[in-house]
């Protein structure tokens, strides 16, 4: 069964920030948490990325913010998370117009292909009015500011397999295994193999094919 909470760094996704084109071939996750601050016509916008990996992790992070900012005007913010359900997204304007907070952040973790990440954008009002548009922009960009500035890895779903082998068998096995990105996580030796295999749940039908499965 796969294991959504597993996270591993593929040779081919390597860190989000340094392979912009190859975006659209993985998903990535945060590996910290990550601020950015700026003044837009005297309101103060500070945005934070976190890893998240559960509604209660969301809630946790959402409630330590709105202790740590009792006087903000707004928290905006929006997640996107893999739970056994599939894949879990909301954002939440936190008062403002509707459209012009959560969801401008939340186009910019669907656009990058960021997932198990929640990112806020907090406001205090500094008297000057920006208008829907400015609004947009303001959380938007701040919002895709922190996420320029943040650490990313690829996320993979690993799946879990137990192998019976030969002792002939091992040696070939266990470089066929490492060509697929697994790895052997427990052997039980009797008069066959008993191995407990971890690999990225893509590669499973090249596992399978390889035991004539």
């Amino acid at each position: 069964m796969a294991n959504p909470k597993n996270f591993h760094l593929v040779p081919t996704c390597q860190y989000y920030n340094e392979l912009i084109d190859q975006q659209a071939k993985c998903v990535f996750y945060p590996v910290s948490s990550q601020s950015y601050e700026e003044t837009i016509k005297k309101s103060r916008f500070i945005a934070m990325v976190e890893q998240v990996n559960s509604v209660q992790d969301i809630q946790s992070q959402l409630g330590k913010l709105y202790d740590l900012h009792p006087n903000a005007n707004h928290i905006a913010y929006a997640y996107r998370i893999k739970t056994e359900r599939g894949i879990v997204s909301r954002f939440n304007d936190a008062g403002e117009p509707s459209g012009t907070a959560g969801k401008p952040i939340y186009l910019h973790i669907e656009g990058k292909q960021l997932l198990n990440v929640l990112v806020t954008v907090t406001r205090y009002f500094g008297g000057i009015k920006l208008g829907a548009g400015g609004l947009t922009r303001a959380y938007g960009n701040s919002a895709k500011k922190v996420i320029e500035q943040a650490e990313f890895l690829a996320y993979v779903d690993y799946a879990y397999e137990t192998i019976i082998l030969a002792y002939s068998e091992l040696q070939n096995f266990e470089y066929q295994v490492k060509k697929l990105q697994g790895e052997i996580i427990t052997q039980q030796f009797t008069e066959q193999i008993e191995l407990k295999v971890r690999i990225p749940a893509d590669n499973l039908p090249a596992l399978h094919t390889l035991l004539g499965r």
